[in-house]
């Protein structure tokens, strides 16, 4: 039988209240509460907590605090990406993010999600969808990227957007839903 953590990293329905998930979360927010409180002053300290917070994180990742998670450890990033403030990643299944990408600031990453049917969610259960962003991505402020979305490399997703669907590489993205506006030219 599988365990809840099992469950909710195969994105299956979940219990989110099972002790194992439960001290998971309160590691990963007493990390949080010390990152968000570093300073600017101590980089040597906070690269400590984002290591420990974020273990799967490539070289170069820089984080501007506030940021905000529910486990970290299930958040893959690539050399050198960029957090700017106040963002949140909900990593209940794997968060995948490519080297060189940038988040504007308030950028909202959910990888969970609930059933729609009412019946099953006041059980209590929940679940989740893997998140892909590509290599050399620019995720604009306040921009949403909803459970199970691909967004291809180099792509640009404009400020605002809410990302429900895939995006492909190599394209300038907007709206609320989001859909391609253009291609980019690659070869500049």
């Amino acid at each position: 039988m599988k365990t809840e953590k099992e469950k909710m990293l195969a994105g299956e329905l979940y219990n989110a209240l099972d002790p194992e998930l439960t001290a998971e979360r309160t590691r990963a927010r007493l990390l949080l509460k010390a990152l968000n409180e570093s300073r600017e002053d101590e980089p040597e300290s906070r690269a400590q907590l984002i290591q420990e917070l974020l273990p799967q994180a490539g070289p170069g990742l820089n984080i501007q605090p506030p940021f905000y998670c529910d486990y970290g450890t299930n958040i893959e990033i690539g050399a050198n990406v960029f957090f700017n403030f106040d963002c949140t990643v909900l990593d209940v299944t794997p968060v995948r993010i490519g080297a060189r990408t940038l988040f504007g600031p308030n950028v909202q990453i959910y990888a969970a999600t609930h059933p729609m049917d009412a019946r099953v969610r006041a059980e209590g259960l929940e679940s989740g969808k893997p998140i892909s962003i590509g290599e050399d991505v620019w995720v604009g402020g306040s921009v949403v990227i909803c459970p199970g979305v691909h967004i291809g490399d180099r792509s640009v997703i404009g400020a605002g957007s809410v990302v429900t669907r895939d995006i492909p590489s190599d394209v300038f993205a907007a709206g609320n839903p989001c859909r391609v506006i253009r291609p980019l030219d690659s070869s500049l």
